[in-house]
């Protein structure tokens, strides 16, 4: 199933492969009835996407779920003020 895009393919990736590699593409896409740079394109836009979504995307179970929500619905304590010290001495080191 083609993915339908309004974008003009104005870029060109090239990749050399070995020869094996290229007729199990020319195989694999003649099963799927595309051509081996529509195959190509449309399998590698499909992973690229899964690793993207794979990286940005945090998985919780159930308890790191709870632990979330607990603490986004309690917040601990204001910074301690010693910690507020701290950095009030370092942007002064560093302004320096």
């Amino acid at each position: 199933m083609p993915v339908l895009t309004k974008e003009r393919r104005g870029e060109r990736l090239v990749a050399r492969v070995s020869g094996s590699d290229k007729l199990l593409l020319q195989r694999a896409a003649s099963l799927e009835g595309r051509s081996v740079a529509t195959f190509v394109i449309t399998h590698a836009r499909e992973m690229a996407r899964r690793i993207v979504a794979d990286q940005e995307t945090i998985e919780l179970d159930g308890v790191q779920s709870r632990r979330f929500v607990k603490a986004l619905l309690n917040p601990t304590p204001s910074v301690p003020t010693r910690l507020k010290k701290g950095v009030v001495a370092y942007r002064q080191r560093v302004a320096a």
